[in-house]
């Protein structure tokens, strides 16, 4: 099987959740402290050996093209005004990987942005990840899924813990048998099952790699619950000719930044992190926590 080197990350939805803000700004470029969502999706992405980055975009998407872009004149005066540091910054963000962007057709739901990537991926493997959530690990997340890959060959999946039992009405929860430490056999995936028809304590963290026979697949595919093409039933044909793995991540922090409450625990836990800020916002936050 070919070597992992294409990543697709849908970035064509409309954000509703964080309106009116979303309204004429991709939910996608909110930023953690200040960088984008999905820069930290596309940098797990070329830490796992991806090469290109195809991101699948709508209308009010194109401050995603220029962020992964060069911008000469903003270049040029951090250059004359001796900002080397942000000027380096920059200029990595562009080079970072080979960025090929898709305008999404057909009907709404998970499934069409993977549909529309077929003639870029061709016949090879390929890995898919969400642009507006990710996961943080020592060994990256999508790392730990293409060592699965390369050993089992068949589509690997990524999990994570149950943190709350709000997580069990929100995300696909597998029913599994066990191969060895972190690595499943996925038998079914239930769609926010509740915790009390919940197969597993795992709940999906949005990462995939995929065969190209998902394309066919989703070819087949009717449209499902709200009129919209869905992913994981394109998956559930994949039986015919796969097993299913879900990959259990390691070490890892799952941030679900399209959510509103998850993206403001995000901003919290990153502004901890850096030396620059931490030790003021620290600070202000016991003297919140004492307010309270």
């Amino acid at each position: 099987m070919s070597k992992i080197r294409k990543a697709v990350l849908p970035a064509a939805g409309y954000g509703t959740r964080f309106l009116p803000m979303t309204k004429a700004s991709p939910k996608e470029m909110l930023p953690i402290i200040d960088k984008p969502i999905i820069q930290y999706v596309v940098e797990e992405a070329i830490a796992s050996g991806i090469e290109d980055i195809v991101i699948v975009t709508g209308s009010n998407k194109r401050a995603i093209e220029d962020h992964f872009d060069h911008n000469s004149e903003l270049e040029s005066y951090l250059e004359t005004a001796g900002k080397l540091d942000q000027l380096e910054e920059i200029r990595r963000i562009a080079r970072m990987a080979n960025f090929i962007y898709i305008r999404q057709k057909g009907s709404y739901g998970n499934g069409t942005p993977i549909l529309n990537c077929e003639s870029v991926i061709g016949d090879e493997p390929f890995a898919v990840l969400w642009a507006d959530q990710f996961t943080v690990a020592e060994t990256p997340r999508l790392k730990q899924m293409v060592d699965a890959f390369e050993k089992y060959n068949d589509p690997i999946l990524t999990f994570v813990k149950a943190k709350s039992d709000a997580d069990y009405d929100r995300y696909g929860i597998p029913e599994v048998n066990t191969i060895e430490n972190g690595i499943h056999e996925i038998l079914e995936i239930k769609e926010k099952p509740g915790k009390e028809n919940a197969p597993s304590d795992l709940v999906s963290d949005g990462g995939y790699i995929l065969t190209p026979d998902i394309f066919q697949a989703l070819k087949e595919t009717e449209v499902g619950k709200g009129n919209e093409l869905w992913l994981v039933d394109g998956i559930n044909k994949l039986k015919r000719n796969h097993k299913l793995y879900a990959c259990e991540v390691q070490g890892g922090k799952y941030y679900d930044t399209g959510n509103k409450l998850e993206y403001l625990k995000a901003n919290i836990d990153f502004g901890l992190k850096r030396e620059d800020i931490n030790g003021e916002f620290k600070d202000y936050i016991k003297k919140i926590a004492q307010n309270l």
